[in-house]
């Protein structure tokens, strides 16, 4: 096939992005306002939560929630080692420290197998975060009453989800977003629906709701909104916490609204992307494939990871390197955190500690996975892939 042109992420705004802007800009009001309180209501009625609070990232939901949990100075958090930063340096916020945990080769999650053996090793931790990596859930619950929430119950230990990748996914028909404690979404420009920049945090408990809603916004006890809205004077609030400035605006808001009117069929298209991969690519020996524990309907499928093994005939990093000559672009997700030169020196980590995530990372490359990839621009991709290894 002649060369194509395949970037690693493509947007999709084909919805009702423009109409929805033009409605806020119109408005004359373009901070938190309504546009930001109906995408909370409907978000919140997709993942089947009791509240949503938009935000304007994940990490901003991520560090609300540790807050509103309990987390203080000193104490100790799970986390695993294959994630973002973001999972991790927020615990740091709160000048708490993190447990790093491995995960398990294939889906790169934490399992209840390695949730058990972490608390036998450090039965002090009262805190999980949880990363839904790639849009994969992880076994938050099962059949057999030993999955991770259970665990958890057991021991007293909150659970914050990371589903930064996980919009929408479900795991035995719960949603992602009503299973743990707190939950937080990322809408960043590359996710599976976007605002730009922009993050929400769901949960089923109304205390935890009321607290991240004051801290959003400088832990004012009144919406910006409502002191407009409001037939109360407009100065008069209080301050009842010292807050932070996380609020989500109305612009964000609105091209939130068109992308979650379309989060079906673009979950959809990533369904019918990854079916593609797992089919065409599956006599590559070379390769390792990303393995689901969840009907393949269930999973977000944000990414789509591959793991280059010791039969590949090339590096993992000529690997890209040649992908990209071949004008296909791709991603690494991720050099582990106890490979970043500030966890590694704090926490003194070594890479033999967490064998799996070491593994993964020597090996791991993410494919092009976005709604509106073409027939012709999957099968280029699948035949450059097999060209190489």
């Amino acid at each position: 096939m002649s060369k194509i042109k395949i970037p690693f992420s493509r947007v999709s705004c084909k919805g009702n992005e423009f109409d929805y802007i033009k409605e806020v800009i119109e408005s004359g009001w373009l901070t938190t306002a309504g546009k930001a309180q109906s995408f909370e209501e409907l978000f919140a009625r997709k993942v089947e939560a009791g509240y949503a609070c938009a935000v304007n990232s994940c990490t901003a939901a991520l560090h609300l929630g540790l807050d509103a949990l309990g987390v203080k100075a000193g104490d100790k958090v799970f986390v695993p080692a294959m994630t973002f930063t973001a999972s991790a340096e927020v615990i740091r916020y709160m000048n708490a420290h993190p447990v790093f945990l491995d995960v398990e080769y294939g889906t790169s999650l934490i399992t209840p197998a390695i949730l058990k053996d972490a608390i036998a090793k450090h039965p002090e931790v009262k805190y999980l975060i949880v990363v839904h990596f790639g849009g994969h859930p992880a076994e938050m619950i099962n059949e057999d009453g030993n999955a991770i929430i259970d665990i958890c119950k057991k021991h007293g230990i909150s659970i914050l989800e990371d589903a930064a990748h996980a919009f929408p996914a479900s795991i035995r028909g719960r949603m992602v977003g009503s299973l743990g404690d707190i939950t937080c979404f990322s809408f960043y420009a590359n996710k599976t629906i976007t605002t730009g920049e922009g993050g929400m945090l769901t949960t089923n408990d109304e205390e935890l709701y009321k607290r991240v809603k004051i801290m959003r916004l400088h832990g004012i006890n009144r919406d910006v909104w409502d002191r407009f809205t409001s037939d109360k004077p407009s100065w008069e609030y209080d301050v009842v916490a010292p807050g932070y400035k996380y609020n989500m605006p109305d612009v964000n808001a609105a091209i939130g609204l068109a992308q979650l009117e379309q989060a079906d069929s673009f979950k959809e298209e990533r369904v019918k992307i990854a079916a593609f991969y797992l089919d065409k690519l599956a006599d590559c020996e070379s390769i390792d494939l990303p393995i689901s524990h969840v009907d393949i309907k269930e999973h977000a499928w944000h990414l789509f990871p591959i793991v280059l093994n010791e039969k590949a005939k090339i590096s993992r990093n000529d690997f890209i390197i040649r992908m990209s000559e071949a004008g296909i672009g791709t991603s690494v997700h991720y050099k582990p955190l106890f490979r970043m030169s500030y966890y590694k020196e704090a926490y003194d980590l070594r890479p033999s500690d967490f064998p799996n995530a070491e593994r993964i990372w020597q090996g791991t490359v993410s494919l092009p996975i976005f709604p509106g990839m073409s027939d012709e621009e999957l099968l280029y991709v699948v035949q450059t892939v097999r060209q190489l290894l």
